[in-house]
């Protein structure tokens, strides 16, 4: 496998994991602000923190500006996605919630097609599927009857448009990069989605008591702003470049396997065995997918 390959999994494999990390930690503070309103403190937050660093290492030219137009839809997907799972997490569980997440890559795939024009195999096209089942499978709570008659429960059903959102962003990026250096394009998107929410979102974050919050609270916001949220735009977008986007979105299996990790760590047991049947069907197609073509 050519190092470049190789570093753009091991970024993907880091991703995996953080993003999990706002499933389980993120579960703990859905309750205290508004969904829009903590997406719009995080993205600002975010925006500060990359626009530091790019200025700082002397990555941000004024070449850059041109065509920034692109980070606002880009920027816009991303506020849509953490949204919503925010929203989800306020009436549903984060292994479930995650798995949710795991529909990401077939619908990546379909997106692919459209704006890159890239096909899958036939191979990635089966794991693709076998990883949906899985996926439903958990989403559904591993009732059959429920998952016959598609009887998706509130927060899954919220979380589906964030998921389409984030599908659609990854092979959109592909195509609007014109070769920025990653810090850049980072701070451009967290740019992007700071302006779409705060344009809609004004009256909730200026309306929002910040300071009588709980220190848990703003522990968890630390973590979403600079691992969840300005590392992992990071690790996307530093693997997008170096890998196809099916196999990107691949590692979007391994969350819900992350998540049970995190979860457990804090002290909330283990899900169920149907529940973690599903979960092992996701990860047979992480394994299919990652599988050298040739």
């Amino acid at each position: 496998m050519p190092r470049t390959q190789l570093i753009g999994h091991l970024a993907m494999l880091t991703l995996s994991f953080l993003v999990a990390g706002s499933f389980s930690l993120g579960s703990i503070i859905a309750h205290l602000v508004p969904p829009d309103a903590l997406t719009a403190l995080r993205f600002s937050a975010g925006a500060i923190l990359m626009g530091s660093i790019a200025v700082l290492s002397g990555q941000l030219k004024l070449d850059h500006l041109k065509r920034g137009w692109r980070f606002l839809p880009l920027g816009g997907l991303f506020s849509i996605y953490f949204v919503t799972m925010f929203e989800a997490l306020k009436v549903t569980q984060p292994v479930s919630t995650s798995a949710v997440f795991t529909l990401a890559p077939p619908l990546t795939a379909i997106f692919s097609y459209f704006i890159l024009r890239q096909i899958s195999t036939k191979r990635i096209s089966i794991a693709l599927i076998i990883g949906a089942v899985g996926a439903l499978w958990v989403i559904f709570r591993a009732d059959l009857a429920a998952f016959l008659s598609f009887n998706i429960g509130k927060g899954e059903a919220i979380f589906i448009v964030g998921v389409i959102a984030h599908a659609l962003y990854t092979p959109l990026f592909t195509k609007l990069s014109k070769g920025d250096p990653v810090i850049v394009s980072t701070f451009g998107v967290m740019v992007g989605g700071t302006i779409v929410l705060w344009t809609f979102s004004f009256n909730n974050i200026v309306t929002t008591d910040w300071i009588s919050l709980p220190i848990s609270f703003w522990l968890v916001f630390i973590y979403l702003v600079v691992a969840a949220s300005s590392l992992t735009f990071f690790l996307l977008q530093f693997a997008a470049l170096r890998l196809p986007s099916a196999k990107v979105m691949a590692y979007t299996y391994l969350v819900p396997s992350w998540v049970i990790v995190w979860e457990f760590a804090r002290g909330d047991g283990l899900p169920s065995l149907k529940i973690l049947a599903g979960i092992a069907i996701t990860t047979i197609s992480l394994i299919l997918l990652l599988k050298n073509e040739n």
